[in-house]
């Protein structure tokens, strides 16, 4: 389809007319062209006026004053996805460490935005990557909703994360005339998303991408870095998606669900959404399946890619490496030792040199798990620590992990947060100390089932660092 036929000719003329820099556009005039789709959501129109009466799915949410407290977290659970980098490589800077988790439940100045879900922290992806979806349909009113808000907390939330490996997940779908943001405001926020954001995004999936993201893509060019725009891809069917990141428990926005389902109806593609269970697990396998299961199979309570990773990490003094657990390896690389492990194969860390590699597949083991190492009924209890004085905290964890969690569970446990203690024990050489470690490891080792949110996370993360820093007063089996 031809840009210069589409009616958006306020940003592309057709011919030489179009704008080639930026400082040619008008983005702070308040006379913006009103951007929109036809029924299918797939092609561009321009119209001089919006909707008389535009509602918003989310309209009849009241309005809020920012002293509110937080409400109730949705119900949610882990996210666990894989995608592969333009160059199928991942790597870290450690220029700074992570932010220690506050000991009080902090204000949220932020409630107004976040009862929305316009911005959502879906745990980690297959590499130990931070995922955050973006979803357009949950935008509500343009002329109620303040996007300088918007902007304000979508950066709150990327401060947390910024440091470590991540990717975002957009869902564009659902944008309109009557919800989305002016153009003024997109360029203030790419250049307020700066350096600090964009050097470890890994990736930008762009789900259901229409011809409005095209004319933008055009608009912005000259001051989108070629470094950023390879990191962008567009996703046109759910599928697509689901071949880079396993969203089965992602919970995706249901006008999304049907939105994509329409069109795979309409270009008649065969639906793959059918809650299939997928092939048969080898007979030798270890990822993605349940810890009794892989005993069954080996008859080991510790199972190989744990044991063999941590004897690895301490025989190669990892302890020692800058940003271990915060690094991982390349992505066909951490394939083929998994095709390894699940072939009954033996793999030998040695060989490949790389401790990146080894406490990349370490993570990647627990995060595949069916049911997390903390399991699925104790993570309520300990979301509930966090209202406990510090005291009442170590007793509670002292109960939990000596009569409710299952022994084998314990033991695996134990036997990885030790050597966890033992890299924070040199965090001034390997710049890992508790509270970055805790980050690492809480999303892998305790979960809700459903959708992994901001706070659910928060929660891992608060439980991990317990661990480390009273392991001799909690893991007393």
């Amino acid at each position: 389809m031809n840009m210069a036929s589409t009616g958006s000719s306020k940003f592309l003329a057709a011919g030489d007319s179009r704008p080639r820099n930026l400082q040619d556009l008008d983005f702070t005039s308040t006379d913006e062209p009103e951007l929109e789709f036809d029924e299918d959501g797939t092609e561009l129109s321009a119209t001089k006026e919006g909707p008389a009466d535009f509602c918003s799915p989310y309209a009849h949410i009241p309005s809020l004053p920012w002293d509110v407290e937080l409400a109730k977290d949705a119900e949610g659970g882990a996210f666990r996805g894989g995608a592969i980098t333009p160059d199928g490589y991942i790597d870290e800077d450690f220029e700074k460490e992570l932010g220690t988790p506050s000991e009080e439940e902090p204000h949220n100045e932020f409630s107004d935005v976040e009862r929305f879900g316009i911005v959502e922290v879906a745990g980690d992806d297959l590499y130990g990557r931070k995922v955050i979806v973006l979803s357009a349909c949950k935008l509500p009113s343009n002329k109620t909703f303040d996007h300088q808000r918007l902007l304000q907390y979508l950066k709150h939330t990327l401060d947390k994360y910024v440091e470590q490996d991540y990717v975002l997940v957009y869902f564009h779908h659902g944008l309109h005339r009557g919800n989305k943001p002016k153009l003024s405001w997109l360029l203030q926020a790419y250049r307020e998303i700066d350096r600090k954001y964009k050097k470890n995004l890994k990736m930008m999936y762009l789900v259901h991408p229409t011809n409005f993201i095209k004319v933008l893509w055009n608009i912005f060019r000259p001051i989108i870095s070629v470094k950023v725009g390879s990191k962008m891809m567009y996703v046109n069917y759910l599928v697509e998606l689901k071949r880079h990141l396993p969203f089965d428990q992602l919970a995706i926005p249901q006008p999304v669900l049907e939105f994509d389902a329409q069109k795979v109806a309409k270009n008649k593609l065969p639906y793959p959404y059918d809650g299939s269970s997928g092939p048969e697990p080898k007979k030798a396998q270890q990822f993605g399946l349940s810890l009794q299961e892989i005993k069954q199979n080996t008859g080991r309570i510790i199972p190989l890619p744990v044991q063999d990773t941590v004897e690895f990490l301490k025989a190669s003094g990892a302890d020692e490496v800058k940003g271990l657990f915060r690094r991982c390896g390349r992505v066909t690389t951490m394939r083929e030792v998994q095709e390894k492990y699940d072939d009954g194969e033996a793999v030998d860390f040695e060989s490949y040199g790389d401790p990146h590699l080894a406490a990349a597949i370490l993570k990647k083991f627990l995060r595949e798990l069916q049911e997390p190492l903390m399991t699925f009924d104790l993570f309520e209890p300990l979301t509930r620590l966090h209202f406990m004085e510090q005291g009442k905290q170590l007793t509670e964890v002292q109960r939990i992990l000596k009569d409710e969690l299952p022994e084998d569970n314990y033991i695996i446990l134990k036997f990885v947060f030790q050597f966890l203690q033992q890299v924070v024990d040199k965090s001034d050489i390997n710049q890992m100390n508790a509270e970055n470690v805790a980050t690492v490891f809480g999303p892998n080792i305790a979960w809700p089932k459903g959708q992994a949110n901001l706070a659910s996370v928060e929660q891992a993360v608060k439980f991990a660092l317990i661990l480390i820093q009273s392991f001799d007063d909690v893991f007393l089996r």
